[in-house]
């Protein structure tokens, strides 16, 4: 990736900017990118602090995972330095508790926004909130070493940073189920297969193989890729019929704005 000044670098993760592609990096490779609440809050940031004029977002990790998931730390007693233990959250009124969880699932959830497209780069593990934040993206490019899994369940807990939804979506609600309660592995070949990955490379073509999609996602025009993105993303959600409707509504506004007329 190209040596720039970055936007943002805090607590784990990087942002840089270079022109229309913003670069998110997880910058904890010692620990394999293990992820907690003060890593999900500068997520956020990284969101908040994106120019207008970005259009495409990449989601890569340095070292040989993405991420291994969740800090362990956050189940002792202590927790981590100036945050509340898990522990601790877990007294707190049931408001308290769903405000707290609703900050953390910010820093996954700006990454479907309908004015960008996001990408991830995985390698290695993606475990548990790594898993997780790579269904956040929009598409995922992965290393042919690559390897997924859902793990909260066998945790007591379950996913819940915004992973559910677009994991069923990929792959269908039964073998969501069976990642999620069995915790198994699941390889970059199933990946590919169950459309949980786009693309499958060997681990060091993975920058140059996502430097290359980001360059083609560029080459349509910016309002009609978000039109785009709407549309399928609200696919799902509609009946066939309101889809069509959906698509004529999409369509005129691009034929009025090509000829001139939008308001």
């Amino acid at each position: 990736m190209t040596s720039i000044d970055p936007v943002l670098d805090k607590n784990g993760v990087r942002l840089t900017v270079e022109d229309a592609v913003a670069t998110v990096t997880l910058t904890n490779p010692d620990k394999l990118n293990v992820q907690s609440p003060a890593l999900w809050r500068a997520l956020t940031e990284a969101g908040r602090s994106l120019p207008g004029s970005v259009r495409v977002v990449l989601l890569r990790a340095e070292g040989k995972s993405f991420s291994a998931g969740l800090d362990r730390q956050a189940f002792t007693p202590e927790g981590f330095d100036g945050e509340p233990s898990f522990l601790d959250l877990a007294r707190g009124s049931d408001a308290e508790l769903d405000a707290v969880i609703a900050e953390y699932q910010d820093g996954f959830a700006w990454l479907r926004r309908s004015d960008i497209v996001s990408i991830a780069a995985v390698q290695g593990h993606a475990i548990g909130a790594g898993f997780q934040l790579a269904l956040s993206c929009d598409l995922r490019v992965v290393a042919s070493d690559v390897q997924f899994a859902m793990r909260e369940t066998s945790l007591g807990l379950v996913p819940d940073l915004t992973g559910t939804h677009p994991l069923v979506g990929l792959v269908g609600y039964a073998r969501a189920l069976e990642i999620c309660a069995t915790g198994r592995f699941v390889l970059a070949g199933e990946a590919e297969r169950t459309g949980l990955a786009n693309l499958v490379v060997p681990a060091e073509e993975l920058d140059a193989t996502v430097l290359d999609l980001a360059g083609a996602l560029l080459t349509a025009p910016r309002d009609a890729v978000i039109e785009t993105k709407a549309l399928l993303q609200g696919a799902h959600g509609r009946s066939f019929e309101d889809q069509r409707a959906a698509e004529r509504a999409a369509q005129a506004r691009r034929l009025r704005d090509l000829a001139g007329l939008a308001d």
